[in-house]
């Protein structure tokens, strides 16, 4: 930021002192203005480095889905930026009224919580089938077992989820934040358990419940805060993140009352490596209305004596992969998509799938299960496929 500051707060502003100063600030992240190399930036707008200083990714956002700039391969781009932690000086000391909401807000009401369903789950399922695998999870995948495609990864998540669980015929499963079911659908098929899955999303409770219409599977439109009955399993995938801080513990207490007592809860969550850092305004304002990832420490203290920490295992690293397979799946199927869209779209959906793989590349972010119980197993508890 100091490359940037001086210039900007001067009186100097021509065109030539602006992109000497945005060369050198991107210099830091070996970053090229105008350079030949697949992540340096290619600037058509001038007006950037003020946008940026001022808004930080809400602005750098906003200016590539007007064009302002192009990067050819916008996931290297960010992830040298966000390895040189160039983010923390970009726009932090303008965003405070952004904070504040995050902070003193409660931006997940029961009201506020069907937002994001409309925005973006309910933006029409084709769309989905087009980018995601077969059983449409919408949640990192796991590579780390030598999953060769997306398939293969998100049935091995499916299936790794369903160990942790330690699932068996006959019990009754809940899905927080269900999706389009992928999770509850295999559970029954491959370990004849009965699942009750709850979504704010229409779009997706509609095509969950076509598909596994033949199994013991019942879609609910309902907020997680409605639900009352007792289950033997509980999961929730890549939902966390639109509970927000002023939730987490009344989440967390939920789920210790639906919990029978020798019942197994995981939490599947993207997280952050800062407690304090504060939700993407861009994120926040075209992807995902009032998200908030939460921290390590959060989800800590929102289980604090409520439930057992009985495992937690990060492997954020693989929503890298996952991201730029569906990227791979959305330009393969866009020019279906065009007209209905829109290039506007195209270029917001662009930077949110790589911008993010970018960030995971870089682990600025993590992906976290975490297994919990009541009050402990007695003997302790085994994660599938370690020796410990």
């Amino acid at each position: 930021m100091s490359q940037l500051m001086p210039v900007l707060q001067s009186g100097d502003k021509t065109p030539e002192a602006v992109l000497q100063s945005l060369s050198d600030f991107l210099a830091l992240a070996d970053i090229r203005v105008d350079g030949d190399r697949p992540w340096d930036i290619q600037l058509h707008d001038l007006t950037l480095p003020e946008r940026v200083l001022a808004q930080g990714n809400l602005g750098l956002g906003e200016s590539w889905m007007e064009g302002g700039w192009d990067v050819e391969r916008l996931d290297e781009f960010f992830y040298r930026l966000l390895r040189a932690r160039l983010d923390r000086a970009a726009g932090q000391g303008r965003l405070l009224w952004h904070g504040l909401r995050a902070r003193l807000m409660n931006l997940q009401t029961l009201s506020r919580a069907w937002q994001v369903g409309c925005q973006h789950y309910d933006i029409g399922n084709d769309f989905y089938e087009a980018m995601l695998d077969s059983r449409m999870s919408y949640s990192c995948g796991y590579w780390q077992q030598g999953a060769a495609n997306l398939e293969e990864a998100q049935q091995a998540k499916l299936e790794l989820v369903c160990q942790k669980l330690q699932l068996r015929p006959g019990m009754k499963v809940l899905d927080i934040g269900c999706g389009w079911g992928s999770f509850m659908g295999y559970a029954a098929e491959q370990y004849g358990v009965e699942c009750v899955g709850v979504t704010i999303s229409r779009e997706q409770a509609r095509w969950a419940a076509e598909r596994y219409k033949h199994l013991p599977v019942t879609i609910r439109l309902q907020d997680y805060r409605n639900i009352n009955d007792k289950y033997d399993r509980v999961v929730s995938i890549g939902m966390f993140e639109h509970v927000g801080r002023k939730n987490h513990r009344s989440f967390m207490e939920l789920v210790r009352h639906i919990l029978q007592p020798d019942g197994l809860m995981l939490l599947h969550t993207i997280g952050k490596n800062r407690r304090a850092n504060l939700p993407d305004p861009w994120l926040d304002k075209y992807i995902f209305p009032n998200g908030d990832l939460p921290s390590l420490g959060q989800i800590a203290d929102a289980a604090d004596g409520l439930l057992v920490t009985e495992d937690l295992h990060n492997f954020g690293a693989d929503y890298d992969r996952t991201l730029m397979a569906w990227h791979n799946n959305f330009e393969a199927a866009w020019p279906g998509f065009a007209e209905r869209m829109g290039e506007g779209f195209r270029r917001m959906w662009q930077y949110y799938l790589l911008s993010c793989a970018g960030a995971f590349r870089a682990r600025s972010v993590q992906v976290w299960q975490w297994v919990f119980s009541p009050d402990g197993l007695a003997g302790g508890y085994r994660r599938p496929g370690s020796s410990a």
